[in-house]
């Protein structure tokens, strides 16, 4: 069974569809869109070797040409030199403002190739076709597109909302065990900030999702995106309740960084850790139950996941060090970091004052546990 789930941003007015079959029947999905009958499709290695034939096939039904650039996978793509790759390889193939670019694949390559269709041109409209549970929950939705740089992650970047995003659940069955639950990371993040009804379905289902569970994948998405979709319609470019969106990554985002973006730490684990900190955060300015935070470390190590910095492997800079990385983070205003806390689960909200010893002591304990 297909879902839709519409994003009525005026003007920019888009669906999300969802459920399993997605990919080999895009051609009929995608077709509306096209003033002619050709796209650009933007995918990495791993994930056009699992699925670019059978999108090419689905468009072929429909009469549609496709011209594919494949590129490596990995956090590393997300870069200015795959964007310039990408920009050249689309005016190379004559891409024209009314014509549709595709991002098959997870959040990097969803970030990366709507940043390239966001600035070709000065915006060529894209479909995102994530195939990463991350990617379909987040990334492909909302239109945040963008690369890393030096600096950090996400600094360099756009608004661009896609035309249409085809989420088929039945790919998340070729995932790697790892990748699905880094996704599943970002999952969880929903309950925590604003559906403290669907954590405790988390909570029981969510081994159900990890086993494979074509109905609670399906659900688990479904609720993410419906989630997303009221906070973007409320706040499109992040001047508000968006930020909310950001739960657990301010830490996370430093994690990656000081982790070099690497295979040490995948983004949604990092976002599953930084939720534990936020909690930790939260309770320890006296927010939260003391129960919360151990209440989700709990639901994270029953999924086998990441939920502490002594999960992950090699050594991490110390408490200084990551607050320093965390002033990089998009969501420092006035030279101060915003944090998305917690009154306790499914009640988050964001906050500017909060006291720099309090998250040293927060972390400098993390790191010695």
């Amino acid at each position: 069974m297909i879902h839709t789930v519409p994003v009525p941003l005026p003007g920019r007015a888009y669906d999300v569809r969802i459920g399993p079959g997605l990919i080999a029947r895009a051609g009929a999905e995608i077709a509306p869109l096209l003033a002619r009958p050709r796209v650009a499709v933007i995918s990495d290695a791993t994930v056009a070797a699992a699925h670019l034939d059978a999108l090419r096939e689905a468009l072929a039904v429909e009469g549609i040409e496709c011209e594919a650039l494949t590129l490596p996978p990995g956090e590393a793509t997300k870069s200015w030199a795959q964007l310039q790759a990408c920009t050249e390889w689309l005016l190379d193939q004559r891409i024209e403002r009314r014509d549709v670019v595709i991002a098959l694949g997870g959040g990097v390559i969803g970030d990366l190739a709507g940043f390239a269709a966001a600035i070709l041109r000065r915006g060529v409209r894209f479909v995102q076709v994530p195939t990463s549970l991350l990617a379909q929950v987040d990334s492909s939705v909302g239109g945040k597109t963008g690369i890393n740089t030096r600096h950090g992650k996400n600094l360099v970047g756009a608004f661009h909302q896609p035309s249409l995003v085809l989420a088929d659940t039945s790919v998340l069955d070729t995932l790697p065990p790892r990748d699905l639950l880094a996704g599943y990371g970002e999952v969880v993040k929903y309950g925590l900030l604003g559906d403290a009804d669907f954590f405790d379905w988390l909570e029981e289902n969510g081994p159900l999702l990890a086993r494979g569970d074509a109905a609670a994948r399906a659900h688990a998405v479904r609720r993410s995106v419906e989630m997303k979709a009221e906070i973007v319609l409320r706040d499109e470019t992040e001047q508000g309740d968006r930020a909310l969106l950001n739960l657990g990554h301010t830490f996370g985002h430093a994690l990656e960084a000081a982790t070099g973006y690497s295979d040490r730490l995948l983004h949604g684990e990092g976002v599953a850790i930084g939720c534990g900190l936020a909690f930790d955060l939260s309770s320890r300015l006296g927010l939260c139950p003391q129960e919360d935070p151990s209440r989700l470390a709990a639901h994270l190590r029953a999924m086998g996941m990441k939920a502490r910095l002594s999960d992950i492997p090699g050594d991490l800079p110390d408490a200084d060090a990551l607050l320093d990385l965390m002033g990089q983070d998009k969501k420092v205003v006035d030279g101060k970091l915003r944090f998305v806390l917690a009154r306790g689960i499914g009640r988050a909200f964001v906050a500017s004052d909060v006291p720099r010893d309090t998250v040293r002591a927060v972390l400098a304990d993390a790191l010695r546990a």
